[in-house]
């Protein structure tokens, strides 16, 4: 019995997906997340501690960070085609091959992003004994009025140390290993991208004669955002075809990647349609997704989301009223609790639904307010 085979024997799906990714232990915790879910017996403490105990330091704020990249995609796609979906997240194959795809792209970037940025921010709270402010510049002329100083996020050690674990899934040498570890260092260059300069000023009485000036992490929303643009400016690298292993090869794909800014996100393939349902790549397509019609705080893309899900995709839209029920009316009573009401209140939800299905139904909304519905979108 191998040592995999005696750590993994009360956890059999995560022992299968170990041996699809090929890659060290302390690496795969990034994209095993999701699947250790299948065991209770089986935690992240007990998965990372098989790795090298050089790495233990870091691997809590590893963990988090591939999980704050997988929330955050899942918030920037919440009203796509593509929703970023669970069972796509662990690099999905296809015959045997990773896909390669702008969808995978982003989701390699905000990965690494998410990494980078917790153990940044983690060294800045302390947590590690090897690790402090980035005060390199600090003394020096930043720009007219305003010189280095204070205590500068240290982006160069999450960095280093992101790139460490991130990079090193990527074992193969071949253009679908190019292309994940060109999006991993775009992550990466997000976070730097959207640092923020934070001063404070100083001078007689108040004044602002001169001031010192740090570089602070934005909130993670904003690489998010940033990514989000990358995405969909994405470049096609037309690399797949006719290459294969060898020096020559790997050598034409290294300049070819090497001509592209590590600031943008590449992909190999073009995406599928994300309208229709495709197990074999895990994709449930959008009959039956939410969409949204109307709200104050929505933005244009979010208002276009039931034309996007549904009337682009062949589906109408279905019209359901539910009743919330949520707490209201809350007072203070002394000493020291806080007494709320139950207020429940009617609310209208929009879902993509299949036409035939919903002309059998009855349900769902008339066809005038269909006629005005469709006009809106």
């Amino acid at each position: 019995m191998t040592k995999d085979e005696q750590i993994f024997g009360k956890c059999p799906k995560v022992h299968q997906f170990w041996i699809m990714l090929n890659i060290g232990p302390h690496l795969r915790i990034l994209f095993l997340l999701p699947v250790l879910q299948f065991s209770q017996s089986w935690s992240v403490n007990n998965f990372l501690m098989t790795g090298p105990k050089a790495y233990l330091i870091y691997s809590s704020s590893v963990a988090a960070g591939a999980q704050s990249g997988i929330e955050e995609c899942k918030y920037q796609f919440a009203w796509d085609r593509w929703n970023c979906p669970e069972r796509t997240l662990q690099l999905s194959s296809h015959g045997g091959l990773r896909s390669a795809n702008r969808e995978t792209a982003f989701v390699h970037a905000i990965s690494s992003a998410g990494v980078m940025y917790t153990l940044t921010r983690n060294c800045s709270l302390g947590d590690f004994d090897n690790c402090g402010c980035d005060d390199s510049r600090n003394g020096q002329l930043g720009g007219q009025g305003w010189l280095w100083g204070g205590c500068s996020d240290n982006v160069g050690f999450g960095e280093a140390i992101s790139k460490q674990f991130v990079d090193g899934l990527e074992t193969g040498q071949d253009a679908r290993a190019a292309m994940n570890l060109h999006n991993n260092e775009a992550g990466r260059k997000a976070v730097k991208s959207t640092m923020k300069r934070t001063c404070k000023c100083h001078g007689v009485s108040g004044s602002c004669t001169t001031q010192t000036c740090w570089l602070q992490l934005p909130e993670f929303r904003e690489v998010g955002y940033y990514l989000k643009e990358k995405y969909h400016k994405a470049l096609k690298v037309d690399l797949l075809q006719g290459v294969g292993n060898s020096a020559a090869s790997r050598g034409a794909i290294a300049e070819t990647f090497s001509s592209i800014s590590k600031k943008e996100l590449v992909h190999l393939e073009d995406s599928p349609d994300y309208c229709l349902e495709n197990k074999t790549l895990g994709l449930l397509g959008t009959e039956g997704r939410e969409c949204l019609k109307r709200g104050k705080t929505l933005s244009k893309w979010e208002k276009r989301s039931c034309k996007r899900l549904c009337g682009d995709c062949g589906l109408a839209v279905e019209e359901r009223r539910a009743d919330m029920v949520s707490s209201c009316n809350c007072k203070f009573h002394w000493c020291c609790a806080v007494k709320c009401e139950q207020c429940r209140k009617s609310v209208t939800k929009y879902f993509c639904v299949k036409k035939e299905k919903r002309e059998r139904s009855g349900g769902g909304i008339s066809r005038k307010k269909e006629t005005k519905l469709k006009k809106k979108m």
